[in-house]
């Protein structure tokens, strides 16, 4: 028994954000409806390149949709959008990822589904949020990335401003709303009375700002880029040179310096009193810095990660290739096969694990594909089917 079993959500989702978050839900057992506009090819995430299984069906699209169910319905056509309300009557929660004055216009919000089913929870996650003067703006990832500080902490300090190189705010964002919509979930079964949650890319971009924004808001400390991707206030816990490549090593408690001493072979830096405690090593950190990239650079970065390993908290500095060929990756079921209709695709598996339970592994849905299954449950026969089809709504 998975924990979200007998939880459905319907979902007007697309491109990363918001089906990155309805996955999580899926993978824990929630039965996640996607609803796709057929007239548009199905949402835009099956059509992101440049690799592909098929058309419609991107490497992109199976990476933010297994274990979910599709259903195409075009919530522009008045039926479409009475075939919504049955489904909102059996459903505890919709969410919809698009731009923040459309969930009202397309009506979405509680306040239009609230007298269809009135526990009914709408989880809205959009670029700038559904108030105030951004609310019709469009936004992506990247953007608020450089609005909200990040790309001023990220990079070398002598190089332009740098981005994470994934869409993290996206990710982020959708976790964020999926946690919001499941406790409006547990609010709404114990009241008898639903909600609308909102959950903007900016907001949550702003918010993982966290101690930095505490420094400049109390102390006026406007924190800049280190080298060596440094931690700002602790050292050594940056990137360090080995013989055959990078090392990053972080000694963020007091205790794991004399054992990094110990174990690259300078025991007596432990009680040198320029590097005795985090104020002495942060004042010579530039110093530090030339002498364990002269100690590292004895051995290779596989030679540092073994001698290091459970004592010093360190990590070799990988490629994509290398991070999923990595034998820690492999050996533990972070990689599996999810296989449906057409075939197995290959992918990593779901970060939450839940003791003693198996967890789906369906590949995400063909434009549709569950349709007839869906609305059947709800009691849309196939002569209506046939007749929603041919107005335009299904």
């Amino acid at each position: 028994m998975l924990p979200l079993e007998g939880v459905t959500v319907i979902a007007v989702e697309q491109y990363g954000a918001g089906p990155f978050g309805t996955m999580l839900l899926a993978d824990l057992g929630a039965e996640v409806i996607k609803v796709e506009n057929p007239a548009e090819g199905g949402e835009v995430g099956r059509h992101v390149g440049p690799h592909y299984f098929g058309p419609g069906n991107s490497h992109f699209y199976q990476s933010f949709n297994r274990n979910k169910r599709s259903i195409t319905l075009n919530l522009k056509h008045p039926e479409g959008m009475a075939v919504l309300h049955e489904l909102v009557r059996h459903a505890d929660a919709v969410l919809d990822n698009l731009r923040g004055d459309l969930p009202d216009k397309l009506g979405l919000t509680y306040e239009h589904l609230k007298a269809v089913n009135p526990k009914i929870v709408c989880a809205h996650l959009s670029a700038y949020g559904r108030q105030g003067p951004r609310r019709a703006w469009p936004g992506y990832d990247y953007l608020m990335q450089a609005e909200a500080g990040y790309l001023s902490v990220t990079g070398e300090p002598d190089g332009p401003p740098a981005r994470f190189g994934m869409s993290v705010v996206d990710m982020m964002t959708g976790l964020m709303t999926v946690f919001g919509l499941v406790s409006g979930v547990v609010g709404a079964r114990a009241s008898g009375k639903g909600t609308d949650v909102d959950v903007s890319l900016f907001d949550t971009a702003l918010h993982n700002m966290t101690y930095l924004a505490t420094w400049y808001l109390n102390g006026g400390h406007n924190q800049g880029r280190e080298p060596r991707s440094a931690h700002p206030s602790l050292t050594p816990s940056q990137l360090y040179r080995t013989r055959d490549g990078w090392l990053f090593i972080m000694c963020n408690k007091e205790k794991f310096w004399p054992v990094l001493c110990e174990r690259i072979g300078r025991p007596e830096w432990a009680e040198d009193p320029r590097f005795r405690s985090f104020k002495d090593r942060l004042a010579n950190r530039e110093l530090l810095t030339v002498l364990l990239d002269e100690a590292l650079g004895q051995r290779t970065t596989a030679e540092w990660v073994e001698a290091l390993g459970g004592a010093v908290p360190a990590a070799p500095v990988l490629d994509i290739a290398q991070a999923l060929e990595n034998p820690f990756v492999r050996e533990s079921g972070r990689v599996a096969d999810f296989t449906g209709p057409d075939g197995a695709v290959r992918m990593l598996t779901g970060p939450v694990r839940i003791g003693g339970e198996t967890l789906p592994t369906r590949t995400a849905p063909a434009l549709g594909a569950d349709t007839e299954e869906v609305l059947g449950r709800i009691g849309i026969g196939p002569e209506r089917i046939a007749a929603l089809r041919e107005q335009g709504a299904l």
